[in-house]
């Protein structure tokens, strides 16, 4: 069995010296060989394949134990990972947190789509009225056809990015209230999933992007990390959604206040990765403090994270019985409030990059006077962001917008006063 190290993981390792019999779920990746040669493979081996990830050019399967085994001796294989579990990362609390300023400014993230990678999403008014803005659904777990959340976290999230208030009065509104959702389920009702529904749900988004405009992907979801980026299944998934031009943005995880504690795929230098802040009892912006459970870098790979804070405590957001709201707390809700901030950059400026998009929110930041692997940036800032802004020509940011520098008319332009006698002028001599 040893002799398979470096080809299969060591947690996989362990799996296969506790049971001989059982079927294991595991995602292989080939080196010199395609998807369709890795499914005609395992299928010889009476293997049951779940997915073709040909994002990181891998699928997952289920293999008895001797079939991993004989995987592992193939020359085209790369790597055997056990497809392990991603979680939801959340706690439970009770307050309200709103951000208008980027609204009022006529940016509200409109046309822009955010798939929301988690428990699903439900129908709730604040989505769904006047205009249905969860734009497409899909289901890894269940395989429904219509949008619906069985657990509740994954509408939350959504709340938080483009609640538009509509049963709250405007009370309870996201950062983007017009940006539009892509619901992708791949946790079931408990908050659990594999690995590999999580990449194949970050697959369907990137093979979906220009069809329904996904320019922002969210995570608040995460496993702990066991390897290094670069060769971590999911990293190696954003990476790609990443390099296909969309800004991915993700849970560092609940597992502060221990230092190394950031989750995959948070461990990723390429994506978002958000802690949370406490900023209930704060007078002020700099008063903030960072969430007990938040988690601290450095990752595995030493890298400093988490890139930017945002509030995660006591969050009021969608909740998925009726119209109804509910309050939330953890990474994952820190989490949606930056991805709504990065679809406000996208409709300002459609040419931008997932990296420029990046700098833009880790450049503005606030330091809170942390060091890097807590704080990483400091507290988002909307509104500084915003401020570096131009404001957005027509239709959302119209000429007549008090946002808009009116072009002016002869009698406000300097010396206008000289022009109006030369013209008293003319019309005399005429």
């Amino acid at each position: 069995m040893f002799g398979y190290r470096g080809v299969i993981e060591d947690i996989l390792i362990e799996k296969l010296m506790v049971s001989e019999d059982e079927h294991i779920p595991v995602i292989i990746t080939g080196k010199d060989c395609q998807c369709d040669d890795l499914e005609a493979f395992v299928h010889s081996l009476g293997g049951k394949v779940k997915h073709k990830l040909n994002i990181i050019n891998a699928v997952a399967v289920y293999l008895p134990t001797v079939g991993v085994r004989n995987v592992a001796r193939e020359k085209v294989i790369e790597k055997i990972f056990f497809d392990d579990m991603a979680f939801k990362l959340m706690d439970v609390a009770s307050v309200t947190v709103g951000s208008d300023y980027a609204n009022e400014l006529r940016l509200t993230g409109k046309g822009v789509g955010v798939a929301v990678i988690d428990t699903g999403v439900h129908p709730h008014s604040d989505l769904v009225t006047p205009n249905n803005r969860i734009i497409a659904f899909k289901d890894f777990v269940n395989n429904k056809n219509q949008p619906y959340d069985d657990d509740g976290h994954g509408t939350h999230v959504a709340g938080c990015i483009a609640g538009n208030g509509f049963a709250s009065r405007g009370k309870y509104m996201g950062v983007a209230p017009d940006a539009n959702i892509i619901g992708i389920k791949v946790l079931n009702q408990d908050g659990g999933g594999s690995i590999s529904d999580v990449i194949a749900g970050i697959q369907w988004a990137v093979d979906n992007r220009r069809r329904y405009n996904i320019k922002v992907l969210t995570l608040s979801l995460g496993t702990a990390a066991k390897k290094n980026y670069q060769q971590d299944p999911l990293c190696q998934a954003v990476d790609a959604a990443t390099a296909a031009g969309i800004t991915v943005v993700v849970a560092a995880g609940n597992n502060g206040p221990k230092e190394s504690t950031i989750n995959s795929p948070a461990i990723s230098p390429n994506v978002i990765a958000v802690g949370a802040c406490d900023d209930r009892k704060s007078k002020a912006p700099k008063d903030v403090t960072i969430a007990d459970f938040s988690s601290r870098g450095p990752t595995i790979d030493g890298l400093s994270k988490p890139d930017i804070l945002a509030p995660g405590v006591n969050i009021n957001s969608l909740s998925n019985e009726g119209n109804n709201y509910r309050s939330l707390s953890g990474t994952s809700m820190a989490t949606p409030i930056v991805a709504g901030c990065a679809a406000l950059l996208w409709e300002k400026n459609p040419e931008t990059t997932p990296l420029q998009v990046k700098n833009q929110i880790t450049s503005h930041a606030l330091p809170l006077g942390f060091n890097p692997d807590s704080q990483g940036a400091g507290l988002l800032d909307i509104k500084k962001i915003v401020n570096g802004m131009s404001p957005k020509p027509s239709p959302n940011n119209p000429p007549n917008s008090p946002h808009t520098k009116k072009p002016q008319g002869l009698i406000g332009n300097r010396g206008s006063w000289f022009w109006v006698l030369i013209l008293v002028i003319i019309l005399i001599i005429l």
